[in-house]
């Protein structure tokens, strides 16, 4: 809720909001801008697609998800 309504002109904007992010629980967010190069077009196989434990939430599961953490 805290940039609702707030253009993202900058990358610097967004990662102030992120960063100022809370919640009533307690939980703080720590967030920086990961300036470095990626590979493009890197494909990922349905094997290791598998490998990703994706839980859709009931609201635009197409949107919203959480990523699990794989058991050790």
């Amino acid at each position: 809720m805290n940039w609702r309504g707030k253009p993202l002109h900058t990358y610097q904007t967004v990662v102030n909001l992120i960063a100022a992010t809370t919640t009533r629980t307690g939980l703080e967010v720590q967030c920086e801008l990961d300036s470095r190069g990626y590979d493009k077009g890197r494909k990922v196989s349905d094997a290791e697609m598998d490998l990703v434990r994706i839980r859709p939430h009931r609201f635009h599961g197409e949107w919203n998800y959480t990523i699990e953490p794989r058991s050790l």
